[in-house]
């Protein structure tokens, strides 16, 4: 299994898919599947590369499996954090280990760039990623925000780790 940084080059499909399988795995019950099964192929996972965060992937020899995507927190109270915005696996990569070298690799590289305190934000009610992410450190601060994912509302939770 490699860690590295996303290119040009990648698969962008490849990694849309991984987006799309991951959701409707992960959030099969908490996020409308309708919303999921309807939602153009082109809009999972965003604008690859242009979003001003740092992107990396796990490939299996030349397969990519996971993605996740970090940098400098996007909310304005948290300026001072790294943020840990997404990691998603192919759901049949789900309890290899991958995630977890996914994790580390965005925690090193933000405390490479000098981040204390790294955040992120879960569905409340992803108990599986929260379980997760405190097993890697984190802990639910008590902020939330709420959202709305497909009609239906959500609460998202922040989990931060301190060096």
């Amino acid at each position: 299994m490699i860690i590295r940084n996303i290119t040009e080059n990648d698969d962008f499909g490849a990694i849309r898919e991984i987006y799309e399988k991951s959701w409707k795995f992960a959030y099969k019950d908490i996020v409308p599947m309708e919303w999921m099964e309807n939602r153009p192929k082109d809009k999972w996972g965003g604008n690859i590369l242009h979003n001003g965060r740092t992107e990396i992937g796990a490939f299996d020899g030349d397969k990519i499996v996971g993605t996740a995507s970090f940098g400098v927190s996007r909310w304005e109270q948290f300026s001072s954090c790294g943020e840990i915005v997404t990691i998603y696996l192919l759901p049949e990569y789900i309890g290899k280990g991958i995630g977890s070298k996914l994790m580390e690799s965005c925690i090193e590289e933000l405390e490479f760039l000098g981040f204390t305190e790294i955040l992120l934000w879960v569905l409340e009610d992803n108990y599986r990623a929260r379980r997760f992410y405190e097993k890697h450190g984190f802990i639910c601060t008590g902020d939330y925000m709420d959202d709305n994912i497909g009609g239906k509302p959500l609460r998202e939770v922040m989990y931060l780790r301190r060096k």
